[in-house]
């Protein structure tokens, strides 16, 4: 007996020293994130540092003191006793501090107290210095490192618009991002900074993050400029986008044949609606012109036969170009009623980690999980995935009567840690595979930024694990939330490689419309690896270039390889793609001169005057392995266009112009919203309607722009 006592007493004591996972939040005396603090254990070489959302994760034993430090603030040391949270509110440090109250004349002397750097601090770079010299500046490390690279913040702004980008102006006038990178940092002489009342009232609702005036034009310089330049310009690149190359004029007599996958993901349009509504720089490679295009749907006449889907094809003038003709190609998928629906069972895999915490992430993927769930019945199924450091089940296959029981178990989610993204794959889809249903709809939805930093997590990490998973035959949806580092290239690769959609929910309206209105069409897919050639005529069309698609463009031979895979067409889904061609005998600047051929004969048909070009379509079943073929011809004629063609072509003219393509031939955005007018059509759901209201917006905006630099 007295063994076991003195057993059990040794536990108690050295239960007391085993070290447990600390975790919590730092924030700045406006409470707003600080990221890169450092947290170190008192005494020891181990130390940790604050994300992106000022959260952190420490493993620590009762007995252990953290120590937490960060430039321009005074160091705070807490015991960890019995504490598994600890959140700190940093104070700032006695240091002398300019606080730039608003925008007025100032002195020399004034700007470069504002602007200059105290060389007797131990920061580690001239933006630190900047940060604890200029009261307003926040500085965010990218990677949590301190003296790594850094970002600029108003701070203030953060804890009312989080993560958006401050207003940039050099000498009076506003500059666009292409004028920030070209900026040689030694011409700067001040770097001033405005926030909250000081910075709208000159700058109106574009100041509402705060406003970094940049100086050139005084005789002294500002020391190590260049450094807080890079940081400034780093503003600007937090998000992740695939570069995209614009599709080219292809001519008829070398490349008859266009071949590409469809493409049904919306999430581009949504994504540039937030950044216009945000007064943000629309990223170029953000704008993907047919998922612009796809956002809307069709009045097209539904399938008669057979086959899942019909095709529509039309031919009318270019609204940008006189010299050229448009032709839209539209695929209508067959509607089928709810009822008649099979089983589904859905694996919510979600995203709970710190980055996910702001209120248009975590919270918003609640609410918009709670409509798809409303959606569902008795025989549907739905278990959650989440993950974080690490991936678990937060619930087992539970009924779609249910409702109750899923809502709690997502009401009870909170974010917080890193995110190992591969993980929640891993256990997302083992998940799908214990509980497939056979002959049913089975499917991962997937929320997140796509910010992974744990694992697998670059693009071809990513793209290999899902290829390996859509073999399964578990379909997958991306839905892609918040701002600031989302990861749309990330998500893509998901979407494409996975059998999968996706989509960006910037508020709760888009979450209406993906999971309430369009529940069937996310959710259900009626035809897989849906592929797309098309062969002009060389009698009748010199050239043609696809407009957008550029990431779903496939190799001729790609066309009849049933391995290769594309896109999925969903219930009651509207697929439209549109080409402009250059007729035979019209000349253009767009067109290169080809070399004359020696050996190939170049010679064409004359059995086909009257046709412009044929449609062929590939696609299987939903569970088929083997491709059926489609074919359509289209004759040489144009017609007026409907309301389909005009509003398609203004959504790909206002594409064209975010792009900054070579081929928008100089039209404005006053042509975007009349043509778009035209088209509106009957317009059930108001969605034309809203893209009018954002076009005149963004005009509205770039000309107050103009006017607020003087242009």
């Amino acid at each position: 007996m007295k063994t076991i006592l003195l057993f059990t007493a040794f536990l108690l004591i050295t239960t007391g020293c085993f070290a447990k996972t600390i975790t919590g939040k730092v924030t700045g005396p406006d409470s707003d994130e600080v990221i890169g603090v450092t947290i170190t254990i008192k005494g020891s070489s181990v130390f940790t540092s604050t994300n992106f959302d000022g959260d952190y994760s420490i493993e620590a034993a009762p007995e252990d003191i953290l120590v937490f430090s960060y430039t321009g603030y005074d160091s705070q040391e807490i015991l960890v006793g019995n504490q598994m949270v600890i959140n700190i509110q940093l104070t700032s440090s006695s240091l002398d501090a300019v606080i730039v109250t608003g925008y007025r004349n100032y002195n020399k002397q004034n700007s470069s107290k504002a602007s200059s750097t105290n060389t007797t601090r131990p920061n580690t770079n001239a933006i630190q210095r900047l940060s604890g010299q200029t009261a307003g500046i926040r500085i965010q490390n990218v990677n949590g490192q301190p003296g790594t690279n850094s970002t600029i913040q108003i701070r203030g702004a953060a804890s009312i618009n989080s993560r958006k980008k401050p207003l940039v102006v050099i000498n009076g006038k506003t500059m666009t991002e292409k004028e920030l990178k070209n900026l040689n940092p030694s011409d700067i002489s001040g770097i001033t900074v405005l926030k909250d009342a000081s910075a709208t009232a000159i700058y109106g609702n574009r100041g509402t993050n705060g406003v970094i005036l940049i100086d050139t034009e005084k005789d002294i310089k500002l020391n190590e400029a260049e450094i807080v330049m890079h940081q400034i310009r780093d503003l600007f690149e937090n998000e992740s986008y695939k570069n995209i190359e614009e599709n080219e004029f292809e001519q008829v007599g070398t490349s008859p044949l266009s071949t590409f996958s469809i493409d049904v993901d919306k999430a581009s349009y949504s994504n540039v609606r937030r950044m216009i509504n945000n007064g943000q720089t629309v990223a170029p490679d953000a704008v993907k012109v047919e998922e612009m295009i796809n956002y809307f749907n069709y009045d097209y006449d539904q399938p008669t036969g057979d086959h899942p889907f019909a095709v529509h094809t039309a031919v009318s003038k270019t609204p940008w170009n006189k010299e050229t003709q448009l032709v839209k190609i539209g695929l209508q998928g067959k509607d089928i009623n709810k009822d008649d629906l099979p089983a589904s069972h859905l694996t919510f895999l979600i995203d709970v980690s710190g980055s996910m915490s702001n209120q248009n992430k975590l919270p918003l993927l609640k609410s918009a999980f709670k409509i798809l769930v409303e959606q569902l019945r008795e025989q549907d199924k739905v278990s959650i995935v989440v993950y974080a450091g690490a991936a678990g089940i937060v619930l087992e296959p539970t009924s779609g009567a249910d409702k109750e029981t899923i809502i709690n178990s997502l009401e009870n989610l909170n974010a917080g840690g890193s995110t190992a993204g591969g993980q929640g794959i891993e256990l997302a889809y083992k998940v799908a595979q214990e509980n497939f249903i056979k002959n049913g709809n089975n499917r991962v939805i997937l929320a997140t930024d796509g910010d992974f930093n744990i694992g697998a997590s670059s693009d071809q990490a990513m793209e290999k694990l899902i290829e390996e998973k859509r073999k399964s035959g578990v379909f997958l949806s991306v839905l892609g939330m918040g701002y600031g580092n989302y990861k749309d290239s990330k998500l893509e690769t998901l979407a494409d490689k996975g059998n999968g959609n996706h989509a960006y929910i910037d508020n709760i309206q888009e979450a209406h419309k993906v999971f309430g209105k369009e529940f069937n069409g996310s959710l259900y897919t009626i035809a897989k690896d849906v592929k797309l050639q098309v062969e002009f005529n060389p009698k009748n069309v010199l050239a043609y270039r696809l407009i957008g698609y550029e990431n779903r463009i496939l190799a001729t031979e790609d066309f009849v390889d049933d391995t290769k895979d594309a896109g999925e067409l969903g219930i009651g889904h509207t697929v439209t793609a549109l080409y402009e061609i250059i007729p035979t005998g019209k000349d253009s600047k767009h067109l290169k001169e080809l070399t004359d051929l020696k050996y190939t004969n170049t010679s064409f048909s004359k059995d086909f005057n009257n046709e412009l070009f044929t449609v062929k379509l590939r696609y299987k079943k939903p569970d088929g392995e083997k491709s059926m073929l489609m074919e359509f011809v289209q004759n040489n004629k144009t017609s007026r266009a409907d309301d389909n063609m005009q509003f398609a072509a203004a959504v790909a003219m206002f594409g064209m112009q975010l792009r900054n393509s070579s081929y928008y031939n100089e039209t404005t955005l006053e042509d975007v919203v009349q043509l778009a007018k035209k088209g509106k059509g009957k317009d059930k759901n108001g969605y034309r309607a809203e893209f009018i209201r954002l076009v005149e917006s963004y005009r509205d905006y770039n000309k107050d722009i103009r006017f607020y630099s003087g242009q």
